[in-house]
């Protein structure tokens, strides 16, 4: 078999063993990059000493009544001039 053949199939196999391992250290990282923001929410959700009960009445109310993107943009200007 051609040399090159040769070469060119094992630089491939190479690669493919290299994209395996950074594809398994991805699927790792955004593992802990959920489980951190996980720990965030519950954080925050704490810190407003709510239940899981109102939070998810909460929830549940801004799944019914959504902002308008009107007053979404409205609301985020009003927040960036208090800063």
């Amino acid at each position: 078999m051609n040399q090159r053949i040769k070469r060119l199939r094992a630089e491939i196999e190479k690669f493919e063993r290299k994209i395996a391992t950074l594809q398994e250290k991805n699927r790792e990282l955004k593992k802990e990059l959920q489980a951190q923001e996980n720990l965030e929410i519950v954080g925050l959700v704490r810190e407003q000493g709510l239940s899981l009960e109102e939070l998810a009445v909460m929830m549940q109310q801004i799944r019914d009544n959504p902002i308008p993107p009107a007053c979404q943009t409205q609301n985020n200007q009003e927040v960036n001039n208090d800063a």
